[in-house]
């Protein structure tokens, strides 16, 4: 039976129908609409199937979730070429479906080249194998819980999780609006360094939104009001690997104007700044609570 690692893969796995053109499907899951890491890690697979020169890598995208995905249809990418330079490759990728746009991606990808090196600390966090797995760190939320979100937390994922600290999702308190958890993926990768970004690049979806609700007594799991991504961007600094411990360490500076902002920085656990997030979405409260 496969796993939900191997589901993750194959939905990876974009069907080509034609030049620049490919058909990717969500999962079999019980969702409304699709997972934005979802889209944004399928669309980032259309742009780099169409890169002919393999040393060169994403350094960075820039995307618009516009419209809720449909989980019960395929989604259509489309990818435009939209520059081919000596050390710089650019695409545009937009993806469709019932004949309207749901989301658009932009991807740079850069040729291996020597530079200065620097980057911030990785902040202290305990090793990750000594922490709760994601069915212990989310046992208490399991107490007198509806069937829907019984259903959600026990489901089997592609990616293992620890927290660094209690989830939010089990407190009702008003926290800092900064959390980490350790990621990695729940099976071995091959070595093409471009599946790697692309996996961190749907796992960066997770979680990092909902930072932005730490401070206000509400979680994910019971927020109640309305909750979606509006853009997210990510910058890809240095070489990793998805199938090892990567510290995913989150904070919201801001949140304004049913809005909230968060960032993100993806750290090796020998303590190499590897990725970098930024996104924006929409966290409008439940009625009578703004």
């Amino acid at each position: 039976m496969a796993t939900p690692f191997d589901e993750l893969l194959e939905i990876l796995d974009l069907e080509s129908l034609e030049v620049n053109l490919f058909r990717g499907r969500s999962p079999k899951e019980d969702r409304q609409r699709a997972f934005g890491g979802q889209v944004a890690a399928q669309a980032l697979v259309a742009a780099v199937r169409t890169i002919e020169d393999e040393e060169r890598g994403v350094h960075s995208l820039h995307a618009y979730f516009l419209r809720p995905g449909d989980v019960t249809v395929p989604i259509l990418y489309q990818v435009d070429r939209t520059r081919d330079g000596r050390s710089f490759t650019t695409r545009r990728v937009t993806a469709i479906q019932h004949g309207k746009i749901i989301f658009t991606l932009s991807a740079s990808f850069h040729r291996r080249e020597p530079g200065y090196e620097h980057q911030l600390p990785m902040p202290e966090a305990p090793d990750p194998e000594g922490l709760p797995t994601w069915s212990e760190s989310m046992a208490p939320l399991l107490e007198d819980a509806p069937e829907g979100l019984r259903k959600w937390v026990l489901r089997e994922r592609p990616f293992d999780m620890r927290f660094v600290g209690k989830p939010d999702w089990t407190d009702r308190r008003a926290l800092d609006p900064w959390r980490m958890v350790w990621i990695r993926a729940l099976g071995k990768l091959p070595d093409d360094p471009m599946l790697h970004d692309v996996m961190v690049a749907y796992a960066s979806d997770m979680m990092l939104l909902d930072t932005a609700l730490r401070p206000h007594t509400s979680s994910v799991a019971d927020h109640g009001g309305m909750l979606a991504s509006l853009d997210h961007a990510m910058w890809f600094h240095r070489d990793f690997r998805a199938d090892e411990w990567l510290l995913y360490a989150m904070e919201s500076p801001s949140a304004s104007g049913a809005r909230g902002f968060a960032t993100g920085r993806f750290y090796t656990q020998d303590g190499r700044l590897v990725v970098s997030v930024a996104q924006e979405g929409l966290i409008r409260p439940p009625r009578g609570k703004a």
